[in-house]
């Protein structure tokens, strides 16, 4: 699974990284986190049918709430329950059915925790790109409106998103038995495309091969959400 992760660059910084042509001011405005918790603002990507003819999109980068939030949700809490996605049922449940189709996007991150469990501790570990630039987590986005509010309140609608998962590749199990998808970059385009819209052709994008990852075990600080700090990813002294 995925519940924490790291994001820390600078919006512009990953705008170059990942051709982003527009960067809302709310996703310039996410601070940057050594340790990203579920309902928090998060930056993802996505890319909007701009012209139908000719076919034009636009690669976006908006800020989202961490949890998925469906449009009949009573109210924003329920997304708390949505921060993952799993690859082998996604498609068959309705709340995830019609992002899947629609609404794909990733969020950026510089590389994520998981937990170890070793003898009834939980030892953290933080994993990140190979090559120590961010990566990209498959992800799913959704709107959700705020009936409270009225009709030309601009904070009316809130943008949600989730990030997908898949059993974990051989060298990580040791760790976890799931781990996020992990986009590579050649494969980013598709997976963002608007024009593919079935989900057996979305689902085939995530089966390409995963960016390779390394990982190093980090201290315990991780596990409070409260702490927020470059040590947080720093490897435990051996």
């Amino acid at each position: 699974m995925c519940g924490r992760y790291a994001s820390f660059r600078q919006a512009q910084d990953l705008a170059d990284t990942f051709d982003v042509a527009e960067v809302t001011d709310e996703a310039a405005a996410v601070p940057p986190s050594f340790n990203v918790a579920p309902t928090q603002p998060v930056r993802i990507v996505l890319e909007r049918l701009v012209e139908a003819e000719p076919l034009t999109v636009r690669r976006e980068m908006h800020a989202a709430r961490w949890g998925l939030v469906p449009a009949w949700a009573k109210d924003p809490s329920v997304g708390a329950r949505m921060i993952n996605a799993r690859t082998e049922t996604v498609a068959e449940k309705s709340v995830f059915a019609k992002p899947l189709a629609t609404r794909r996007c990733v969020l950026l991150a510089d590389g994520y925790f998981e937990w170890r469990r070793d003898a009834g501790r939980k030892i953290p570990y933080f994993v990140h790109g190979a090559d120590a630039g961010p990566v990209a987590l498959a992800g799913l986005y959704s709107f959700w409106r705020d009936p409270a509010k009225a009709e030309d309140d601009p904070t009316r609608w809130l943008l949600s998103t989730t990030v997908l998962t898949r059993a974990a590749r051989p060298e990580l199990e040791f760790l976890h038995d799931r781990e996020p998808v992990l986009l590579a970059p050649g494969i980013l385009a598709d997976w963002l495309d608007p024009a593919l819209t079935a989900p057996e052709g979305a689902l085939a994008v995530l089966h390409a091969e995963a960016p390779r990852v390394d990982l190093h075990e980090v201290g315990a600080k991780v596990g409070n959400v409260r702490n927020d700090s470059p040590e947080l990813i720093e490897p435990v002294d051996a």
